[in-house]
């Protein structure tokens, strides 16, 4: 039932953004896959078992992802998903990344204790996707409080979904608004 039609990758690389530029700039970066949704056109009151299906896509996705931003667990500090549910679709259809997508970057990264943040709607072809970033040990970072931008200009088509995931090697290049810091995680729950 998984037929994927694409997978995009993009990397950013920030020296700085208006302030100093940093001894060693911070990479961001998304992968995203556009597969046919099975459940375009129709409602289907049972959607869950497609979660299992989409497990080895996600590690997938989360491999190359992690290979493009250099392949270094230790380097990647932040992550988040999202998706983008094609027109014939609903919003729940989106929903269906949750464990395939989180689950497969917190396993590849070690430690990694906070819950991914996420993000779906429903779009049209070619719709931006705002991926919603945050510390990957403790959510209340508020250096690493962030997002990243995904589009594919050709998906998903109506009867498509687009999943997505995003990670980080740092927070804001120049964050200096307080709050809890990297240094400071001290609780080691997933928040502090």
């Amino acid at each position: 039932m998984i037929d994927v039609r694409k997978i995009v990758t993009a990397i950013e690389q920030v020296r700085h953004d208006g302030g100093p530029p940093l001894a060693t700039p911070i990479l961001k970066g998304w992968v995203a896959v556009v597969l046919k949704n099975p459940f375009a056109g129709r409602y289907e009151p049972d959607i869950a078992w497609m979660m299992e299906d989409l497990k080895p896509l996600g590690l997938e996705c989360a491999t190359a992802l992690l290979q493009a931003m250099g392949n270094d667990p230790t380097r990647i500090e932040a992550y988040g998903k999202g998706s983008i549910v094609g027109t014939a679709g609903e919003q729940e259809h989106g929903a269906l990344w949750h464990i395939a997508g989180g689950y497969a970057m917190r396993g590849l990264l070690g430690r990694a204790l906070a819950i991914v943040p996420s993000m779906t709607k429903v779009g049209p072809m070619g719709a931006p996707l705002d991926i919603p970033i945050h510390h990957k040990d403790a959510c209340y970072v508020r250096s690493h409080f962030d997002g990243i931008t995904c589009t594919v200009p050709d998906g998903p088509r109506a009867d498509e979904i687009l999943f997505a995931l995003a990670m980080t090697t740092g927070g804001r290049p120049h964050a200096r608004v307080g709050g809890l810091t990297q240094d400071g995680i001290e609780k080691w729950d997933g928040q502090r």
